[in-house]
Order: structure tokens, then C-alpha cells, then sequence
């Protein structure tokens, strides 16, 4: 497996990776697809590649893309303030819990870093596993409401 930037031609895939992003909590139906042309979800792919901000990388195993993570500056969930780009990450279910997403997260942290900014945000559902492997990566809860963690990492540290 690699991590790799993303391709102009591939950012249609964030369609479906949004999607897998969703988190469903067990024994809860998952929403109609449909659901990510709703405003507060099209502000994660909406013209993606557009501003200066938008990056993205997919882990490619034997040329299949199976997980992506992605960034922009946006009035998302996340939203810390206009310099801090917000995640977004998601991986197919049969790829999750295999060190990918933690390797397309240290890829963007790195990244993100090199090109000047001073954090990073996101926000989590609780009840999400993934929560814990924003901690491992030092991601830190500034703000919770009963189902999410507004979380921030500092780039310097």
C-alpha cells in the first residue's frame, strides 16, 4: 500500500469517501446516499481543489483506492477559525482498523506542517473508534457537546 497526493481526476471519489465518512453507530440504519448533497456535508467536496487549502491524499493498494484524507478551510463541524484546515478521512469498512487511516492522517499532518499551518481540526462522533486514534496522533478535545469532540492538533508540537 501508498499513500499518494490525490489526482485532479480522482476527486469525484470523495463523493463516496464522504459518504464512508459518515459514522452509523451500531444497530442505527445508515442514511439514503443522498444524504451528501445536503448543504452541511457538500461543504467537504463542493468544488474541491479549488482553493489554495485543498489537499488530499488516497492510500492506493495494487492500484485500487481504498481510504482518502482530505482538508480544506470551511464552515464545517470542525470549524476552528479561517486558518485552520478541518479532516475529513474515511477508508472502506474492510480496510479500516489496519494502520491505513493512521498513515493517511500522519501523511497530512506532515504536510500540513510543511506548508506553514499552525493546527488542525475535526470533529468526531464519541462513539466513534477513530476518536482514539486522534488522541494517539495529539489531537486534543477543546469542545464536546453530548454526541462530539471538537478536536485540535497543534502543528508545532
Amino acid at each position: 500500500m501508498k499513500i499518494r497526493k490525490m489526482q485532479r481526476d480522482e476527486y469525484p471519489l470523495l463523493e463516496n469517501f464522504l459518504y464512508e465518512a459518515i459514522f452509523i453507530p451500531n444497530g442505527v440504519e445508515p442514511p439514503p446516499k443522498s444524504i451528501i448533497y445536503s448543504p452541511e456535508l457538500q461543504v467537504y467536496i463542493s468544488e474541491f481543489g479549488t482553493s489554495k487549502h485543498d489537499i488530499a491524499f488516497v492510500a492506493d493498494l495494487d492500484g485500487k483506492i481504498v481510504g482518502a484524507v482530505w482538508v480544506r478551510i470551511m464552515n464545517d463541524y470542525g470549524h476552528i477559525d479561517d486558518n485552520t484546515p478541518s479532516f475529513a478521512i474515511s477508508l472502506y469498512k474492510e480496510y479500516r482498523r489496519k494502520g491505513i487511516g493512521t498513515a493517511l492522517m500522519e501523511e497530512m499532518l506532515t504536510t500540513l506542517k510543511a506548508r506553514g499551518y499552525e493546527q488542525a481540526s475535526l470533529s468526531v462522533q464519541k462513539e466513534n473508534y477513530a476518536a482514539k486514534m486522534y488522541k494517539r496522533l495529539g489531537f486534543q478535545i477543546i469542545e464536546e457537546t453530548e454526541e462530539e469532540y471538537l478536536m485540535l492538533k497543534k502543528l508545532s508540537e
